[in-house]
């Protein structure tokens, strides 16, 4: 019966191998839970994140609206400040031109001396 003795050890050995596998699943189990709460917390934050990306990106797009709009009014009222110039121009240049003529007249009809109508010429020119 010496293999009662050596039948024991191999019980004993088979006992801590299973006691051993157990605790290793067991183990193995908590981890996998540990893993799978860690997973549903980065899933949730996920989308938390994805739903502050989302209105952060709403709120830029309507503030980028909102400062087209503005710099598109602006840029209009620019350009409507430079045709009522370069019309106003145009205008005084027209005068200008007319008033030249008149001098002209003037001076040909003897009430402007040549040095008179010289000094007006050259101050009407220098406008235009």
């Amino acid at each position: 019966m010496g293999t009662s003795k050596k039948g024991k050890a191999v019980t004993k050995k088979g006992g801590y191998i299973d006691k051993f596998l157990k605790r290793a699943d067991k183990a193995i189990q908590e981890g996998l839970k540990k893993a799978d709460d860690v997973l549903d917390e980065a899933v949730e934050l996920g989308e938390i994140t994805a739903k502050q990306a989302s209105k952060a990106s709403k709120e830029f797009s309507d503030r980028a609206r909102k400062e087209s709009e503005v710099f598109q009014k602006k840029s209009i009222e620019k350009i409507n400040e430079g045709i009522v110039s370069a019309k106003k121009m145009a205008s005084d240049s027209q005068e200008d031109l007319k008033m030249l003529e008149k001098l002209g007249k003037l001076r040909k009809s003897g009430v402007l001396t040549e040095k008179e109508f010289q000094e007006k010429k050259k101050k009407i020119l220098s406008r235009i």
